[in-house]
């Protein structure tokens, strides 16, 4: 098991490590099954995308290790790094996944609250009179 394709991903404060074997298609995060790390169909959905889209479910073992965030955040950063992963192992790829849009890193994080204010953006409540 040494001989392996890495990939990074990031979203909101989440990171994922991931590294792509040839195997059978067993998913471990965290020393974990995905269905157990992640129990929602959906962020088992997201998670796969990338290897449903390129039709190689079956031919890789991925190993990821995740940190930091929510656990959609680290499902979307999961996705990007097996995307990114694949792409080292196969660059034909590239155009398939660039258009379904997972090799873009959604940079959208939570605004830092201000001082002065009650949030982000919202202010204190004004009063005329």
């Amino acid at each position: 098991m040494a001989n392996f394709d890495y990939g990074t991903g990031r979203r909101k404060t989440a990171i994922a490590r991931t590294r792509l074997y040839t195997g059978s298609g067993k998913i471990e995060i965290n020393g974990r099954p995905m269905e157990q790390y992640f129990p929602r169909k959906t962020l088992q959905m997201i998670v796969r995308q990338p290897l449903a889209l390129t039709k190689l479910t079956e031919q890789f073992d991925i190993v990821v290790n995740v940190c930091g965030g929510g656990i959609t955040g680290q499902a979307e950063a999961v996705r990007l790094g097996i995307a990114r992963a694949l792409l080292q192992n196969d660059i034909e790829l590239r155009p398939a996944l660039k258009k379904a849009g997972f090799l873009t890193r959604d940079a959208r994080k939570k605004e830092r609250k201000k001082y002065g204010l009650a949030a982000a953006r919202a202010r204190f409540q004004y009063s005329k009179r």
